[in-house]
């Protein structure tokens, strides 16, 4: 069997959500100012959708579609975004203030280092308008023997 990667996630937000009072503009500005994500408007599922492309290559996107029954999350359920260095982490934490300044519907949850005894965790929640906080985190090493084995590299 080969290696699993996720390949997208579709949030479920109420019929007309996305075109509320310019929360279209809105979702497509932050998500590409702060994660650089590429944001198009899609026809999928009879509705115009907005999807979230990380990248062009690898097809990693969130779909955002309006249902009837849709996505709540009132605790921190939560998706994962993993980069390779605290720099990097530290660079999108300060997007996200910046645009807060801006826009006070941006949330944030700060959190210390996390020492797991193999690695030291650099990490912070954003939510901004979606149903759903995201986890913005790297992992440093300690060494080489707690490196995992397998990473996913990008060429």
């Amino acid at each position: 069997m080969g290696d699993l990667r996720f390949n997208h996630m579709e949030l479920t937000l109420p019929p007309g959500a996305l075109d509320v009072g310019g929360i279209r503009e809105d979702i497509r500005g932050f998500y590409s100012e702060v994660f650089e994500f590429d944001v198009k408007d899609i026809e999928i599922v009879n509705q115009n959708a907005l999807m979230l492309r990380a990248d062009r290559d690898l097809n990693q996107f969130i779909l955002l579609t309006q249902m009837e029954k849709h996505m709540q999350s009132p605790g921190y359920d939560h998706l994962g975004f993993a980069y390779e260095t605290r720099a990097e982490v530290e660079e999108v934490l300060e997007k996200c203030r910046k645009y807060q300044e801006k826009d006070d519907r941006v949330q944030l949850k700060l959190y210390e280092d996390l020492d797991t005894g193999r690695a030291i965790i650099k990490a912070f929640y954003v939510k901004y308008l979606l149903p759903i906080w995201f986890d913005v985190q790297s992992w440093e090493f300690k060494s080489a023997e707690t490196e995992p084995a397998k990473r996913w590299t990008y060429a």
